[in-house]
């Protein structure tokens, strides 16, 4: 009597090494929202804004 072969895991690609130039993509911090800004476009807002994050030698 033969056994059955047993099953084999699906074949798995390890992760590929790549050596392209990183600077040529943009990172996460390219932008406004990467640093945590807040979105801008009302004039009293950016007002505001400015007023609350002045530091106190700027009073």
């Amino acid at each position: 009597m033969s056994e059955a072969p047993e099953p084999r895991a699906p074949h798995v690609p390890k992760d590929a090494l790549i050596f392209d130039d990183p600077l040529s993509r943009p990172s996460a911090d390219d932008t406004d929202r990467g640093w945590g800004e807040r979105p801008t476009g009302d004039g009293a807002a950016d007002l505001a804004r400015f007023l609350d994050e002045k530091p106190p030698h700027h009073i």
